[in-house]
C-alpha cells in the first residue's frame, strides 16, 4: 500500500515486475483502516480497481486512460516484488482551468485548509461540478456547485466551465420549468414528471450564472439562460402555497434541507431547519437576482413583476416564519443565517436575529452546526452584521466540528461530513462518506473577501469593481490574497505591527480600474503612500489617487486609482 500524501482525482501509473499471464491488481482508497488496509466501505458499489495482465514476464509500466478514481492510497498486488516508490505515480486529472487566486495567512492550519479547498475543487471540477470522485456517484450536483461557486471563482478561472454546465442545466429543465438535483440529468434521481431538485439545489440555475457575471463581467450567460430562468422562477411560484415554497401540503418531500447538518436527527442527513423556510428564502433570492438580470437585459416589465414577486415572498416569509421579537422558526443556526443572508427580516429585527445566532454559537462552545446550506453564508453573515470576531473564532476553531478539526486529522481535501472521521468514533456513516467533497470549502469566499479583504463585483455600474476590505487581527497576524481579474492582478496584504496596535496594508490595483478601500473605524490612518514600484503614476499627487469619502459615518472609505500603495493605521486607543 502506497501513500501519495495527497488525495487526488485521476489514476496511477504503476511500474513493477510481473509474471506472464499473472494479473496485477491495483486498488484505490482515500483512507486507511487502523490495521493499514484500504478503507473502501464508503465506495459503495464502485470497484475502484484496475487490472493488468502482462503478456510477458519482467518489467512493465501500466497506465490507464479511460477511467478515473478518487484516492490517496494505492494498493498493488500480483507483482513479483513490491515496486519501488518511484514506480508509483499519481496522475492528477481535472478540467483545464487557469489558477487565478491565492490566499495565505499567519496560520499554517488555515493555509492547509486553503490547499484542501483548492485540491477539492481540482478533484471535482471534472466535466461537471461533481460532488465526489471516488464512489459510485460522480454526479453534477447542483447544491454543491451553488454553495461553492463564489470560492471556486476565486481559485480558478471557471467562466467557460460554468457556461458549459449552465447549458447542461438548460437541457435538463423539466416541461414545467423545474430544474433537477443533478446536471446532466439522471432520471433515477426523481420521477420523470417531477425533476425538481428542491431549495438550494435547483436554485443553482439562477445563482451560478449571476456569480459568473459578477466575477467576469460577461453577461452572455445571462442572455442565453434568461428565458429558461424565467420559467424556473415561474415553476417555483406555481408549486408554492401562498408563496411558501416546499410546503408539505403541496410537496411532501420538499428538498434536501440543510444537508448533513450537525443538528440532523439520528440516522438522517436532513437538518432540523424547516425545508419550507429554506425553500421560501431561496425563492425570494432567485426572484431578486432575476429582477436584477431583467434590469440588466432591458426587460423592464419582467423586472417590475419580479420585484413585486420578491416583495410578496418576503412578506409571506415574515408572516409564516418570524415572530415579532425576531425569533425565526426552527431556531437553528441555519434558520438565522438564511434569513439574514437573503434580507428576509425587517430591518428592526436584524440585531435580535444576529444576537440569537451568536448566542447559539456560544452555547455550542463556538462550534457550528450548519450543513451545506447554512455553512456557505455563515461567516459572511457574521461579518456583515458587525461580528467578524465570531467569524474568526469559527474559522480558527480546532475542536470538532470545525474546518480545522479535519485539517488536524490529516485531511488534504474537504470532507463531505463534519464527522466523516472523528478520533472518538472513527469513520462516519459509510452510505455517504466522501473525503473529497468541496461544499464545506465555501468558507474560502470569506477567507478571500474578509480575512484578506479582496473581492470583485462587476454587477454594480458606477462603483469601483474591486473592494479592499480587510479584517485584521482576531487571531491572525497576517493575511494576503491575490486575484487575476479581467483588468489584471489585484492584491491585498496586511500584517499587524506594534504588537497589534497598528496595521500595515499593501495593495495593488490593476490598470484601467479602481478600488474601494474600507478600514474599520477603530483605526486611524497615519500614513498613505505610493509604493516605489508604482512608476506608472508618474508625478501625480497621492491626493489625486486616494480620495477619502467624507460622507461615510462608519468605516473609513477611500476610492483608489490603479497603482500600488502602502497604508498604515493605528488603533484609535493608541493613536
Amino acid at each position: 500500500v502506497y501513500d501519495l500524501g495527497q488525495n487526488i482525482t485521476g489514476w496511477a501509473r504503476v511500474g513493477g515486475t510481473g509474471t506472464a499471464g499473472s494479473p496485477v491488481t491495483i486498488r484505490f482508497a482515500e483512507m486507511l483502516n487502523d490495521d493499514g488496509t484500504l478503507y473502501v466501505e464508503n465506495l459503495r458499489s464502485a470497484r475502484a480497481t484496475d487490472s493488468y495482465t502482462p503478456a510477458t514476464g519482467g518489467a512493465f509500466t501500466f497506465e490507464p486512460h479511460f477511467t478515473f478514481h478518487g484516492f490517496r492510497y494505492v494498493e498493488v498486488a500480483g507483482t513479483t516484488v513490491a515496486p519501488e516508490l518511484e514506480l508509483i505515480v499519481g496522475i492528477v486529472l481535472h478540467n483545464d482551468m487557469t489558477p487565478t487566486g491565492s490566499f495565505a495567512s499567519s496560520s499554517e492550519l488555515v493555509n492547509q485548509l486553503q490547499s484542501n479547498i483548492q485540491w477539492g475543487q481540482r478533484g471535482n471540477y471534472l466535466e461537471a461540478p461533481t460532488d465526489c470522485p471516488q464512489r459510485d456517484e460522480r454526479l453534477g450536483w447542483t447544491g454543491d456547485a451553488q454553495v461553492f461557486i463564489p470560492t471556486g471563482a476565486y481559485n480558478f478561472d471557471v467562466n467557460s466551465f460554468f457556461v458549459k454546465w449552465q447549458r447542461d442545466l438548460i437541457d435538463s429543465q423539466g416541461a414545467e420549468g423545474t430544474i433537477p438535483s443533478v446536471a446532466p440529468a439522471v432520471r433515477y434521481m426523481a420521477p420523470e414528471d417531477d425533476q425538481d431538485g428542491g431549495p438550494a439545489w435547483s436554485d443553482a440555475f439562477v445563482i451560478c450564472p449571476w456569480v459568473i457575471y459578477q466575477r467576469y463581467g460577461d453577461r452572455r450567460i445571462l442572455e442565453e439562460s434568461y428565458p429558461a430562468m424565467r420559467r424556473f422562477v415561474a415553476s417555483m411560484e406555481a408549486r408554492s402555497r401562498g408563496l411558501i415554497r416546499s410546503d408539505e401540503f403541496v410537496w411532501d418531500w420538499g428538498g434536501y434541507g440543510d444537508w448533513v447538518s450537525m443538528d440532523a436527527p439520528e440516522g438522517s442527513s436532513v437538518g432540523a431547519t424547516p425545508k419550507d423556510l429554506i425553500g421560501t428564502a431561496y425563492f425570494a433570492h432567485c426572484a431578486d437576482l432575476l429582477a436584477r438580470i431583467a434590469d440588466l437585459l432591458g426587460r423592464e416589465r419582467d423586472s417590475r413583476e419580479l420585484r413585486d414577486l420578491h416583495r410578496r415572498i418576503v412578506a409571506a416569509f415574515q408572516s409564516e416564519f418570524v415572530t415579532p421579537s425576531g425569533r425565526v422558526l426552527g431556531d437553528t443556526q441555519t434558520s438565522y443565517v438564511v434569513a439574514l443572508a437573503f434580507d428576509m427580516l425587517p430591518i428592526e429585527l436584524h440585531q435580535s436575529a444576529i444576537d440569537r445566532l451568536v448566542r447559539q454559537l456560544e452555547a455550542r462552545n463556538w462550534r457550528l452546526s450548519t450543513g451545506f446550506v447554512g455553512t456557505a453564508s455563515l461567516c459572511n453573515v457574521l461579518n456583515r452584521s458587525g461580528r467578524p470576531d465570531v467569524a474568526y473564532r469559527l474559522l480558527l476553531q480546532e475542536e470538532f466540528p470545525s474546518w480545522l478539526y479535519t485539517v488536524k486529522q490529516g485531511a488534504t481535501t474537504m470532507w463531505e461530513r463534519w464527522n466523516s472521521y472523528t478520533l472518538d468514533k472513527g469513520f462516519g456513516p459509510v452510505s455517504m462518506n466522501s473525503f473529497n467533497h468541496y461544499a464545506y470549502g465555501a468558507i474560502g469566499d470569506w477567507m478571500y473577501s474578509h480575512a484578506a479583504g479582496l473581492s470583485i463585483d462587476l454587477s454594480q455600474p458606477g462603483r469601483p469593481p474591486l473592494s479592499i476590505r480587510p479584517e485584521p487581527g482576531h487571531g491572525l497576524t497576517h493575511a494576503a490574497a491575490e486575484l487575476e481579474t479581467p483588468f489584471g492582478t489585484a492584491r491585498s496584504e496586511w500584517r499587524l505591527e506594534e504588537d497589534g496596535a497598528a496595521v500595515f496594508l499593501q495593495i495593488a490595483i490593476p490598470a484601467n480600474t479602481a478600488a474601494r478601500v474600507e478600514i474599520d473605524a477603530d483605526f486611524h490612518p497615519i500614513e498613505i503612500g505610493l509604493r516605489s514600484d508604482a512608476t506608472q503614476q508618474g508625478s501625480r499627487e497621492i491626493a489625486e489617487l486616494v480620495v477619502r469619502d467624507e460622507r461615510s459615518t462608519g468605516p473609513q472609505v477611500f476610492t483608489v486609482a490603479s497603482g500600488s500603495y502602502e497604508f498604515r493605521w493605528r488603533r484609535a486607543s493608541t493613536a
